[in-house]
C-alpha cells in the first residue's frame, strides 16, 4: 500500500458519515458490526503503515543532518588546506603548497556535495512531513470513529433489546386478551347456575307431588266419613 493510498483511506473513513451509513442500512447491526471490523483491521493496517512513513522519515532527516554535519566538515577541512598551502607559499615551498591546495579543492567539492544531498532532500522531508502529519491526524479521527461507531452499535441494541421485550409483553397482553381466564370462569359459573337451577326445580317438583298425595289421601278420608255417615243414617242410629 503506498503513502498517497493510505491517506486517501484513512481520509475517506475518517470523513464517513455513520448516521447516513445507518439510515441506508437494510440491518443497521449488521452493517455496524461490519463497519467496527472494517475500521479495526484499517486502523491496524494504517499504524503499521504510518509507523513505516515515520521510521522512514526519521532517517531521511538522519541522512539530512548528517550531510549539513559533513559540509561544514569538509568546509572546516578545506578552509585548513588553504590556510596550510598559503602558510607554505609564503615559506616558498610551492609544490607543497599546491598539494594543500588540491586538498582543499577536493575537500570543497566534497562540501559541495554534501551541500546538494542536504537540500535536495529537504523538500521531500517537508512532504513528508505534512504527509506524517495528516495520517497521524487521520487517525486520530478514525479512532474516534471507531468509538462513535462502537457505540452506535450498542445503543442500536440495547434500543432493538427493548423493543423486542416491548413487542413480546404486548403479544402476551393480546393473548390474554384473546383467551381471558375470566370468561372461562363465567362460563363455569353458568353452568353451575343451571345445575343449581335444575336441582331446585326437581326439588319444588318433588315436593308438589308429594303435596298432591297428601291431598290424595285427605280426599280419601272425607269419602270414608260420607259413607259412613250414610251407613249410620240408614241403620238409624
Amino acid at each position: 500500500m503506498t503513502k498517497q493510498t493510505i491517506l486517501g483511506r484513512v481520509t475517506q473513513l475518517a470523513k464517513a458519515n455513520i448516521n447516513a451509513l445507518i439510515d441506508q442500512a437494510e440491518d443497521p447491526q449488521k452493517m455496524l458490526d461490519q463497519l467496527i471490523r472494517d475500521y479495526t483491521n484499517n486502523i491496524a493496517e494504517a499504524e503499521q503503515a504510518v509507523a513505516t512513513t515515520i521510521g522512514n522519515l526519521r532517517l531521511m532527516e538522519q541522512d539530512h543532518k548528517e550531510d549539513v554535519e559533513a559540509a561544514a566538515e569538509w568546509g572546516g577541512k578545506a578552509l585548513a588546506a588553504s590556510r596550510k598551502a598559503d602558510e607554505l607559499r609564503g615559506a616558498g615551498s610551492v609544490p607543497e603548497a599546491d598539494k594543500f591546495d588540491n586538498l582543499a579543492k577536493v575537500a570543497l567539492g566534497r562540501q559541495l556535495q554534501s551541500e546538494q544531498e542536504a537540500r535536495t532532500a529537504a523538500p521531500t522531508i517537508a512532504s513528508q512531513s505534512e504527509v506524517v502529519e495528516k495520517l497521524k491526524a487521520g487517525l486520530d479521527q478514525m479512532k474516534a470513529k471507531l468509538s462513535q461507531l462502537k457505540a452506535k452499535r450498542d445503543e442500536l441494541v440495547a434500543r432493538a433489546k427493548s423493543a423486542q421485550a416491548q413487542n413480546q409483553m404486548m403479544d402476551a397482553v393480546k393473548n390474554i386478551d384473546v383467551l381471558d381466564p375470566t370468561s372461562e370462569l363465567s362460563r363455569f359459573e353458568d353452568k353451575v347456575r343451571r345445575e343449581e337451577a335444575k336441582a331446585l326445580g326437581k326439588q319444588e317438583l318433588a315436593a308438589s307431588s308429594l303435596d298432591a298425595q297428601f291431598e290424595q289421601l285427605d280426599s280419601l278420608g272425607d269419602s270414608a266419613e260420607v259413607e259412613a255417615r250414610l251407613a249410620a243414617l240408614k241403620t238409624g242410629a
